[in-house]
C-alpha cells in the first residue's frame, strides 16, 4: 500500500494540506499522465478523470502517516474514489500514489477547460477555506 498521496486542486497547498490531515509532511512537484484536471461546476476545486493524451501537475506528498487517510477520505466525501496510481516526480522517480479520482457518475459536474490552480491562490482559496472551515477537526 503506498502511503504517497498526489493531489491537484486545494491540497496542493501545504496549509491546507496539513490542516486537514493533522500533519506536515514532505512535498515534491509531480504529475500524473492519463488524467484531466477541469473546474466542479459552481464550486472553487477541481475533479480529476482519466482522459488518455492528458496529464496534470501537482503536488506529491510522501509517507503520509495512518491517521491521514481517514481525514483525508472524510475531506474529499463522496464525489471522489481513492486509487492508487503511478506518478512521475519532478527529479524523474516514477512512485505509487493514493489520488482521489471525481467519481464517473457525476462527471457532468464538471465545467470545461482546466482548473486554473494560479486563479484559486489569486481568488479563490481565500472563498474555499471560508466554505471549508473546520476541514482541520475531521476525525476529532
Amino acid at each position: 500500500m503506498p502511503a504517497h498521496c498526489f493531489t491537484y486542486g486545494s491540497l496542493m497547498c501545504e496549509d491546507i494540506m496539513s490542516a486537514v490531515c493533522a500533519a506536515r509532511m514532505a512535498s515534491v512537484p509531480a504529475r500524473l499522465d492519463g488524467y484531466r484536471r477541469s473546474p466542479v461546476i459552481d464550486q472553487e476545486y477541481p475533479g480529476m478523470v482519466p482522459a488518455r493524451g492528458n496529464r496534470v501537475e501537482g503536488v506529491l506528498y510522501l509517507d503520509l502517516p495512518d491517521t491521514a487517510w481517514p481525514r483525508l477520505d472524510a475531506f474529499e466525501g463522496d464525489e471522489y474514489s481513492r486509487e492508487e496510481v503511478g506518478v512521475l516526480t519532478a527529479d524523474g522517480r516514477l512512485l505509487t500514489a493514493w489520488t482521489y479520482v471525481f467519481k464517473p457518475a457525476l462527471t457532468a459536474r464538471l465545467g470545461a477547460g482546466e482548473w486554473d490552480f494560479q486563479r484559486f491562490l489569486a481568488s479563490g482559496k481565500a472563498r474555499f477555506t471560508a466554505l471549508y472551515l473546520g476541514f482541520d477537526k475531521l476525525g476529532d
